[in-house]
């Protein structure tokens, strides 16, 4: 479904300003996951390496190049004290190599090769006058050593991503009415995902919509291409919508069908479409939690949101969303009996693959956590 989109309008919690512009057969080009972060050459210019720094560097000059993790640019002031709160960091930094630095032979001009991260305050790090440069540090801020200056040398390019392109349409609304009087600007709009009923799953992407032809799949239909401005929803999307497709499941385990991402995807698709207002139930309730499919963290929230509430059911999707949800209006308030059966599983396989820059929780980790928020927990 094709809604009309209004930003201002949203984020006021207006209500009634989206009017059906459309219904669509189909979409093209509506799945991707996002590029990995662009990665650029940089150059540490002066440099004085310690540590970790210096032993990449030593290793990079033997072999070609060498990983060296996060690096964290920390700006000086006059005095040689910190400017600011902020680092300025290089994610998946790989040495490159060395040569001695112009201005100062005792120096080092240092080449990485790096991403710059999602948290930095700034697009560039900026030193005021007289500074005599920056710290550098690691993630945790252990000292690397110093440099006068940083020079970003050259990104990779970036893929550009098609349009989406949204097919079969039977256009009404405003949209009808600004494709009738011939207008170049069609709006703004956002693509809903419905299910064989015609309800809806989950928002999938907003955009402008930029052009339009006669569609092929029947007369009075049109194709149209939208420019998103929004994240397309990722591909693993498509496998849970396809389990969706006839509304919410209701045969239980359908999410262990899922690869790792789509059983992330399923958390928020389930979460999307909890039902709002019903009662929890009182303290004191036994749930059963079916435990053959929990190979990882993912797996366990899945399959906890459907022994707290049915076969598509949400409890929480991390430790942060499920101590939320033991507050109540969830579906479940504690003290409650979990009953997690065939718990051999994710004792063996919780906290086993490491996530990129993330540790995932162990069973005992869990086990602590639920114990605390007033969970007997019986392992069969």
């Amino acid at each position: 479904m094709l809604l009309s989109y209004d930003a201002e309008a949203e984020f006021n919690g207006e209500d009634g300003y989206e009017e059906t512009w459309a219904l669509c057969a189909d979409a093209e080009g509506l799945f991707g996951d996002p590029p990995p972060p662009a990665r650029g050459t940089y150059e540490l210019l002066g440099c004085s390496p310690e540590g970790e720094l210096s032993i990449a560097l030593a290793r990079a000059r033997a072999e070609g190049s060498a990983p060296l993790g996060t690096l964290a640019l920390e700006a000086l002031d006059k005095k040689g004290e910190r400017v600011g709160v902020w680092l300025w960091q290089l994610d998946d930094v790989r040495v490159l190599g060395d040569r001695p630095c112009a201005r100062d032979l005792s120096l080092r001009d240092i080449t990485v090769e790096a991403s710059e991260s999602e948290d930095n305050a700034s697009d560039y790090p900026q030193c005021p006058p007289l500074s005599p440069g920056y710290r550098i540090l690691s993630a945790e801020e252990v000292p690397w050593g110093t440099c006068k200056d940083l020079a970003h040398v050259r990104y990779e390019a970036e893929l550009t991503e098609p349009p989406l392109r949204l097919l079969g349409c039977s256009p009404r609304g405003a949209l009808q009415t600004a494709l009738n009087a011939g207008e170049e600007d069609l709006g703004h709009a956002k693509v809903l995902r419905l299910d064989a009923h015609g309800r809806t799953v989950q928002p999938a992407v907003e955009g402008e919509l930029t052009a339009w032809i006669p569609s092929a799949r029947g007369r009075g239909l049109i194709d149209l291409t939208l420019e998103p401005w929004s994240e397309r929803p990722p591909n693993a999307a498509s496998e849970v919508w396809d389990l969706w497709w006839q509304g919410r499941p209701s045969e239980p385990s359908l999410w262990a069908r899922c690869s790792p991402e789509g059983r992330d995807f399923w958390l928020g698709t389930a979460r999307d479409n909890r039902v709002h207002g019903e009662p929890d139930d009182p303290p004191g309730v036994t749930y059963h939690l079916d435990g053959r499919h929990i190979i990882d963290e993912r797996g366990f929230f899945c399959a906890l949101g459907e022994a707290v509430n049915g076969p598509g059911g949400y409890f929480g999707w991390g430790l942060d969303a499920l101590k939320d949800c033991l507050c109540g209006r969830w579906g479940a308030e504690p003290p409650f009996t979990l009953v997690w059966h065939d718990a051999d599983v994710a004792r063996s396989c919780l906290g086993v693959t490491p996530y990129t820059g993330y540790r995932p929780l162990t069973f005992e980790e869990l086990l602590a956590f639920l114990a605390e928020k007033r969970v007997d927990v019986r392992l069969d």
